[in-house]
């Protein structure tokens, strides 16, 4: 059987998903775009030879309407005939769009597919496509007659439970900030940047950032209503310990190492395992811990056996509650930092954590890479790979 590859991943820097910021003036299809065509031109990859492109985006709608993996290839100057497909599997969206992408090629139905995310938060609000979202819910009040709850509300129950403090949020928090600063400063990613809208750099990371600082936010999404709802919190998630609006763009070239071997091209990872799972949509952000044990199973591995994993830092509880779960090593969890400093623009957030994972095994020499990812609904991917 051949292996499913990736021969290169790239990224927009993470824009400020505001008004304002470093990537709100530039259509999400032209930042799309531009990572479409820096990929295959970097690789000197004729792009009529691409069989799809699958795209990951959470709110479709507006500008990121209408399949904007489409609009995104016709945008990068691919020809007609290379098709294109948009995703949604919230957060994960493009991270499920590495999936799908590898195992087309596992299963022969793709030999070269790039797999790629967007979100442009300051043009495309969250939420903006989700007119009677509490209606669509109705189905479901009979099986949670308490209603779903939002994610934040859902990261401080897992705080609540799993016995986490202020203090240890803000200092994750503040570690990520640290992490991705240092790793900026040494050029670590400098290889899967490209440059958009004029921002050369993530706009996100705060390097003088300390848990001190964190201290003085107030909690983000407590209120009267939600104090007697839940009386039992402690109201510890604020917008500095967790990720913040993003505008950003990634993607990853992938094929067949047969393919890749014909092109003269190196392949710097393979694909090693997969898993997707649900969990408890209430709860909603701990489906990570299932999935990633379900890799593990997949793959024959330990998490003894992996170098870096990259969790995605929606709020700072959900990689913290991962690791203790998984009695993970804290040094190999975000080495680079996470979301909380390098952003979280939704449906390019899997694909962006797949080139740091990427570059961050290719540059310390690692083996395998494991990342996942919290979904809304309670849903969560992981995938782990190995460097060639």
């Amino acid at each position: 059987m051949t292996s499913a590859v990736i021969v290169d991943v790239v990224r927009t820097p993470s824009g400020k998903g505001k008004p304002g910021g470093g990537l709100s003036d530039v259509h999400p299809a032209t930042l799309l775009a531009g990572v479409l065509g820096n990929l295959v031109e970097r690789n000197d990859l004729d792009p009529a030879l691409i069989d799809d492109v699958i795209a990951g985006c959470v709110t479709q709608s507006g500008e990121q309407a209408f399949n904007i993996a489409r609009t995104a290839a016709l945008a990068a100057g691919f020809p007609e005939s290379v098709p294109a497909t948009t995703v949604d599997r919230q957060c994960g969206s493009s991270q499920q769009a590495a999936h799908f992408a590898a195992q087309g090629v596992l299963a022969g139905a793709y030999d070269i597919v790039i797999a790629c995310g967007v979100e442009s938060m300051s043009r495309a609000p969250m939420f903006s496509n989700a007119q009677g979202k509490d209606a669509n819910r109705a189905p479901l009040a009979h099986r949670y007659p308490g209603g779903l709850i939002q994610q934040g509300i859902a990261a401080e129950i897992i705080t609540q439970r799993w016995k986490l403090d202020r203090e240890a949020l803000d200092a994750f928090a503040a570690r990520s900030h640290r992490l991705a600063a240092e790793t900026a400063a040494a050029g670590g990613f400098a290889r899967e940047l490209v440059p958009a809208g004029g921002l050369t750099a993530d706009e996100t990371i705060r390097p003088s950032t300390t848990a001190d600082g964190l201290a003085a936010l107030k909690p983000a999404f407590v209120d009267e209503s939600m104090k007697q709802r839940f009386p039992e919190i402690n109201w510890s998630i604020t917008p500095g310990n967790s990720s913040p609006l993003t505008d950003g763009a990634s993607a990853a070239l992938i094929m067949s190492e047969t393919a890749a071997n014909r092109l003269g091209l190196r392949p710097r990872a393979r694909f090693h395992a997969f898993a997707v799972t649900g969990d408890d949509p209430t709860l909603m952000l701990t489906a990570v811990i299932p999935a990633t044990r379900k890799a593990l199973a997949n793959a024959g591995l330990s998490i003894d056996d992996i170098d870096a994993y990259e969790v995605n830092e929606a709020f700072a509880p959900v990689p913290l509650v991962w690791q203790h779960e998984l009695a993970a090593d804290p040094a190999r969890l975000n080495p680079r930092g996470g979301a909380i400093a390098l952003g979280h623009p939704l449906g390019a957030s899997g694909t962006r954590l797949l080139a740091t994972l990427v570059n961050h095994l290719d540059q310390t020499g690692g083996r395998y890479g494991l990342q996942t990812m919290c979904e809304a609904g309670g849903l969560a991917n992981a995938t782990i790979i190995e460097r060639l």
